[in-house]
């Protein structure tokens, strides 16, 4: 039942004959995950919470930072240094504090993805990046749950709902009948190298949030069997069709067994297996003891000043740099994720370097384990 406080609350929405009481009844029972707080989840998270989706999880490892907040509007300058996950839930309770907001301070990965998932209704991918993109795909084709994908690029997005099983019992198409395959690391997407317009992310999110009330409520026309892409520079929008590949729908039924120890990152050719790599709280031992360490920060507009006595050179500077980067002192390399960073250690590898370690995990790693040992010493 809704109380008097959400009649009032949702009273323009109710007004629509397609939503109605029970429409938002359904909206108040559903249970929807958003993996990623970023420039996507923003505004999924945002109009989710304020349509009165009951309960809301919320995914995500990474802190709030300075160069998030043009695109990532949840959250403003008195967040920066704060988890994503907690900025984003005190937000979303003053915005609805009718709805259950639930947080995981962690990436999603084969090791916990079917049992978070396993507790949601309906899915929406808002990450960056294709190992998570993958591993979102299998396990809700696994666990036979729709997923809302939506993906940025400089002024362009797409978005569309994979795994969809309509009124007549038909499912739609899975992310792998789209891409069977990854593409190779250089011909990957990448808005940290490409850049993109600030605006873009709260367009696309909002459509996702869009598909997520529609399957939810049960009206219109859901996304399915077809992938939208927006060019906001153009301003025009075209879509193309999307069948379903049995073959590729039972190679992800196939992983049941084994999710858990799927190498996604391999997968996705992010990963050569002679790269070394170097757990977070190592490096901040070797930090402490003032072991001489060239640590690299290659993301684009990096901020290297989160690790002590990192420097900032972008992975399309690598190359050009190789004379500031001594090849007889071990180097360590990060990005966010420590996916892209691999790309970086490959280069230094083919050229020459021995040394040469990816810090695991990432940025978002090091964050977690500075926390936890904070937590662990309060």
């Amino acid at each position: 039942m809704l109380t008097k406080e959400e009649l009032s609350f949702y009273n323009r929405q109710l007004i629509l004959s397609e939503i109605g009481v029970n429409g938002q009844q359904k909206l108040k029972q559903a249970k929807v995950l958003v993996v990623g707080a970023g420039g996507l989840g923003c505004p999924v998270l945002t109009y989710l919470t304020a349509a009165g989706v009951g309960t809301i999880g919320i995914v995500d490892a990474d802190i709030v930072d300075k160069s998030n907040l043009h695109r990532q509007v949840l959250f403003g300058f008195s967040q920066i240094g704060r988890p994503k996950v907690n900025a984003a839930i005190d937000r979303l309770k003053d915005l609805n504090p009718n709805i259950d907001l639930i947080g995981y301070i962690e990436r999603l990965s084969p090791k916990n993805a079917l049992e978070i998932l396993s507790k949601y209704d309906i899915i929406v991918d808002a990450t960056d990046n294709f190992p998570t993109r993958y591993l979102i795909n299998d396990a809700c084709v696994i666990l036979d749950k729709p997923f809302v994908l939506g993906s940025i690029d400089r002024f362009q997005g797409q978005i569309s709902v994979m795994n969809f099983t309509n009124k007549n019992d038909i499912c739609g198409p899975s992310y792998r009948c789209l891409f069977p395959t990854p593409p190779k690391p250089e011909n990957a997407p990448n808005c940290e190298q490409n850049g993109v317009m600030g605006i873009l992310p709260g367009i696309i999110g909002t459509m996702q949030a869009n598909e997520v009330i529609k399957m939810i409520v049960g009206y219109g026309e859901v996304l399915s069997g077809k992938l939208l892409i927006l060019d906001s520079a153009a301003g025009t929008s075209y879509s193309i069709g999307v069948s379903r590949n049995n073959k590729m729908v039972k190679l992800a039924k196939s992983l049941k067994n084994n999710l858990k120890s799927f190498d996604y990152i391999d997968f996705c050719h992010l990963q050569n297996r002679e790269v070394k790599e170097i757990d977070p709280s190592l490096l901040k031992l070797k930090i402490a003891e003032k072991e001489n360490l060239q640590i690299i920060d290659i993301r684009e507009n990096g901020n290297a000043s989160q690790i002590n006595g990192a420097v900032n050179i972008p992975l399309s500077l690598i190359k050009s740099n190789f004379n500031s980067i001594k090849p007889d002192i071990p180097v360590v390399l990060f990005c966010d994720y420590g996916i892209k960073s691999v790309s970086a250690v490959n280069i230094l590898l083919e050229a020459g370097y021995k040394n040469v370690f990816n810090l695991k995990g990432g940025l978002t790693a090091w964050n977690s384990e500075i926390n936890k040992m904070e937590n662990e010493n309060v």
